[in-house]
């Protein structure tokens, strides 16, 4: 990691699940609470430091959750993995392709064949729709990388049998919608100051960490802080599961802000 560290600032877009709190036709008393932590968009962060700004995931909300945070410019998209609620905003890069040009997108091999396919318009080279968002991939494998002047090391992980992405970025690590993590993908999640890690539901899940997979998680990496992110209505209210996490693990809630 980088010696010279620079100070992050981190902001939690969306921390629901693929569905969002309140799903759709759903009657479940979360999805009907009135408390704005129960009320979560598609899973995604932001991340600032001195002049630049990254998003981790551009999911269906991307749109709304720009408008909500009043964001005037990003440098560019990480992609943890192609399912719809991590990329289905890829369209809405528009507004701020119009002000730097190409946008950088970073993501592994799948998923740019899967943008590939179900954005063609975006990614064709020959007579391409004059509104379309232009992007430049940067396809990212196992190697570290930096974005300006900070280090960002990937870390596989697998959501159920699909190899996905998370990032560690300084003493941070974002990772999302893990079910298992190989031990030699752990080594790079040493010394965390902060992890951001899913915790789907009480039940099992065959993609998901569950809550108590996640906790053991926790308890095996030891980071001085966790923020549990991409939860599920089926998790219960956000007041009430609060009161029963460990000291230092938190649940996320979309708009919190942190820093480190």
């Amino acid at each position: 990691m980088n010696i010279d560290k620079k100070l992050l600032n981190i902001t939690f877009l969306g921390t629901g699940t693929s569905q969002g709190i309140p799903m759709i036709a759903s009657n479940h008393p979360v999805c009907l609470s009135t408390d704005v932590k129960d009320k979560r968009l598609r899973s995604s962060i932001l991340i600032s430091w001195q002049d630049c700004t990254y998003v981790i995931d551009c999911g269906p909300d991307f749109r709304q959750q720009m408008l909500r945070e009043k964001v005037q410019l990003i440098n560019g998209v990480l992609f943890t993995h192609e399912h719809a609620d991590h990329t289905a905003g890829l369209d809405d890069l528009r507004p701020y392709c119009y002000k730097i040009g190409e946008m950088p997108i970073y993501l592994n091999k799948q998923t740019l064949e899967s943008l590939e396919q179900r954005f063609q318009y975006i990614f064709c080279k020959e007579n391409r729709y004059p509104g379309a968002p232009s992007v430049v991939t940067n396809v990212v494998k196992e190697h570290s990388f930096f974005l300006k002047d900070i280090q960002i090391t990937p870390v596989q992980v697998m959501h159920g049998d699909l190899p996905i992405l998370g990032y560690r970025i300084q003493n941070i690590a974002y990772l999302t919608d893990v079910k298992t993590i190989s031990l030699e993908e752990q080594k790079k999640l040493k010394n965390l100051d902060v992890l951001i890690i899913n915790a789907l539901r009480e039940e099992e899940h065959p993609t998901h960490f569950n809550l108590k997979e996640a906790l053991a998680f926790v308890k095996e990496l030891q980071p001085k802080k966790t923020y549990f992110t991409h939860i599920s209505h089926k998790l219960g209210f956000h007041k009430e599961v609060s009161k029963k996490l460990p000291k230092n693990v938190f649940l996320a809630f979309d708009g919190l802000k942190i820093k480190a």
